[in-house]
């Protein structure tokens, strides 16, 4: 039973939780009319000439890469993972597993963040891991169980109150009753159609087979695409995915590419993680049935998986983690690495010998197909087993070069080019 004090304390303290999200939505309600919230000018910044920076840069002396690249810190950003990249500014819109979406911006042009800033700060953000821009400008914030729309993000970021659309409200993502704080990271990216597709994890290694009619339904464990504006038309566009944290188009013909990350607790070297090409609506990807790759899982292994399940096109090296991945589309980097696919290898958990955390790239041929798949960059994993470094995302910045999140070491890295003479 509780004490009369300690009833009183609870109820005070449920009061003020009430209290604190009948403010937030007050806020968001205030925005969507673009009238102010009251909130305070004084925006939380991340100090960028620190102690704790200088020696991130010497950490990255560590780093392996072919000739000709250099790797450079280009911000502190803490609990750094997916990013979007702006179109008129080149800023930096980072989201993370945690309550901030953070602004990042290079004013004067040299290719290192001056400035790292909360981004609207009176919106109560959970888990607002993916980030991505629209072609005219629009930066949607996918969180774990809404989706928000920031016109001109780029303009408003500098004050507290920025415009915002709801394209799909709390809790009607996913049913409330599946939100699990297990595979909850969404990743998002404005498709070809003009539509918005966001990945949708699963929230067991292997969920039980009665969840499996309501996850094919409502897109758990696949990719969802919708209206950007109202999240009107939603569809399940991709089926058979364990638990996707990357995706992007090829834009040499609109297909859709993802990483899925595969079954855990079946040894060391299986399964195999995976690189998808998806070149319809509506394919299915073999989970639960194969945990990745072709290797079964013991769940399903007496079920009989879709007939016309589609393999990855390139199987990666088991539990390495794969996340965020983007195709390159610039110039700065030599001819070989134009059209591929530059991904983030998280780093192993549960492997006994851990492995991954690193970028790798593998080249895309004119027709789709791949070819070969390599180390890229690496170094962050020690001989140890101990990580300097877990590559998140990779995104490329307007000049050419890319940039790769660390949510462990709270950074982004900026990956440039120059012919070695």
């Amino acid at each position: 039973m509780f004490g009369k004090a300690a009833w009183l304390g609870a109820t005070a303290a449920a009061a003020l939780l009430l209290a604190a999200g009948s403010a937030s939505a007050n806020n968001l309600d205030k925005l969507q009319q673009f009238k102010i919230t009251g909130s305070s000018l004084d925006i939380e910044t991340v100090d960028q000439d620190t102690d704790y920076a200088a020696q991130l840069r010497k950490n990255l002396e560590m780093i392996n890469m072919p000739p000709g690249f250099k790797i450079d810190l280009y911000a502190v950003v803490p609990d750094a993972r997916h990013m979007a990249i702006g179109r008129s500014t080149g800023m930096v819109f980072v989201g993370t597993r945690k309550t901030r979406v953070w602004a990042v911006t290079d004013r004067n042009k040299d290719r290192v963040a001056d400035e790292v800033k909360v981004f609207a700060p009176p919106v109560d953000f959970k888990v607002p891991n993916g980030v991505c821009f629209s072609p005219d400008g629009f930066l949607y914030v996918v969180e774990h169980n809404r989706i928000l729309n920031f016109p001109a993000a780029e303009f408003f970021y500098e004050s507290p109150d920025v415009a915002v659309i709801v394209t799909v409200d709390q809790g009607q993502l996913i049913p409330v009753e599946e939100e699990s704080f297990n595979h909850g990271a969404r990743v998002c990216r404005i498709g070809p159609d003009d539509k918005l597709y966001v990945a949708l994890g699963q929230p067991f290694n292997v969920p039980p087979k009665e969840k499996m009619a309501l996850y094919d339904e409502t897109g758990i464990g696949g990719i969802v695409r919708m209206n950007r504006w109202d999240g009107s038309d939603r569809e399940v566009y991709t089926l058979g995915v364990r638990n996707s944290v990357g995706i992007d188009f090829n834009p040499a013909n609109g297909e859709l590419w993802w990483t899925d990350n595969q079954v855990d607790g079946m040894g060391d070297d299986i399964p195999p993680g995976e690189i998808n090409r998806q070149t319809a609506a509506g394919q299915h990807f073999g989970f639960p049935y194969y945990g990745g790759g072709l290797v079964r899982t013991a769940d399903y292994q007496d079920e009989t998986p879709p007939a016309d399940a589609v393999p990855p096109v390139v199987e990666t090296v088991a539990h390495a983690a794969d996340l965020g991945l983007t195709f390159y589309t610039g110039r700065q980097f030599p001819e070989q690495y134009r059209g591929g696919i530059f991904s983030a290898q998280h780093g192993s958990w549960n492997r006994t010998t851990p492995i991954g955390a690193r970028v790798i790239f593998t080249a895309v041929n004119e027709d789709g197909s791949v070819g070969e798949t390599k180390v890229f960059a690496d170094g962050w994993l020690l001989d140890t087993g101990e990580y300097m470094g877990r590559p998140v995302d990779v995104a490329q910045l307007p000049d050419g070069s890319i940039l790769v999140s660390d949510d462990f070491a709270g950074a982004i890295y900026r990956i440039s080019y120059e012919a070695p003479e």
